[in-house]
């Protein structure tokens, strides 16, 4: 509670939210993501099915997407999880391309290259992977050895307390411009640079036979290959499932000042008239 005759009136002021630093990462990443969804799921073309367990048979898969003939006579498209058949023609199983009707699990439009071409899907995939692997690395530890950085995404004393309210405060879309993030915000990223992004670079190196030879426990960490195979796919998409997230609340919590930013750096917050002036913790480097 303010206390009395305080002047609670807000202003906002523009501060350098994101150094270089982060903004390179972000674009370059996201654009690496990008292929990566891309180019996966032109590989996932090739054999539209996943599996588990070190003894899995071919023969019964978890998740495939394929067609098969309808009632009428015609190709339907289908989604089958654990013998669970969902219909899915047009999007998933049976598309068109070019006017012409295609038996495969991801429309082209989905796909990089948009042709059914896996050895050239494989080389995207790859080039990409480099580059992300290796600006995921140097993120990481970048995050850990800078106090800063630390300070920005860690979750401090106190903060989970708050944990509730801001639950609260987005499902109703009420949005503070503030020089941090808020718990939600710290959690999703931890979960994100800390799980979600290791999960899914090493989950493909353990499909790399390369890597099989040099890290076999990789191999038993996952539960074989096709294990592994299965838990990439499920890191990709719910990677896709947080783009989706971020965008949406990018759009509905100030469009312009977020993207500006992740673009130049600048970010505009509200401050009461009678806090400190001291500078808020930001993300410059």
């Amino acid at each position: 509670m303010s206390e009395p005759g305080a002047d609670t009136r807000s202003e906002t002021m523009r501060i350098k939210r994101h150094g270089i630093t982060t903004r390179l990462w972000h674009w370059v990443n996201a654009l690496c993501l990008l292929v990566l969804l891309m180019s996966g799921l032109q590989i996932f073309n090739a054999h539209p099915a996943l599996y588990w367990g070190h003894g899995s048979s071919f023969d019964d898969p978890v998740l495939s997407i394929g067609a098969r003939r309808g009632p009428d006579g015609n190709p339907q498209g289908y989604l089958a999880i654990d013998g669970w058949h969902i219909p899915t023609t047009g999007v998933l199983g049976w598309s068109r391309a070019d006017g012409q009707g295609q038996v495969r699990a991801f429309p082209a439009w989905a796909t990089l290259p948009d042709s059914q071409w896996l050895a050239l899907g494989r080389q995207w995939h790859f080039a990409a992977a480099w580059v992300f692997g290796v600006l995921l690395a140097g993120y990481l530890v970048y995050s850990i050895a800078s106090r800063r950085r630390r300070r920005l995404i860690g979750v401090h004393r106190g903060e989970m307390r708050h944990l509730g309210r801001e639950v609260a405060a987005h499902a109703r879309f009420r949005f503070v411009r503030m020089a941090g993030y808020n718990v939600i915000q710290k959690l999703t990223y931890l979960l994100v640079l800390f799980v979600l992004l290791p999960m899914m670079v090493l989950t493909g190196l353990t499909m790399s036979p390369y890597m099989d030879a040099a890290w076999p426990w990789l191999t038993y960490l996952f539960g074989g290959h096709q294990s592994a195979r299965t838990l990439h796919f499920i890191s990709a998409f719910l990677l896709v499932g947080f783009f989706f997230v971020h965008v949406l609340l990018v759009l509905v919590s100030g469009v312009f000042n977020n993207m500006r930013a992740m673009i130049t750096g600048g970010y505009r917050i509200e401050r009461r008239a009678d806090e400190a002036t001291a500078a808020p913790e930001t993300d410059r480097e």
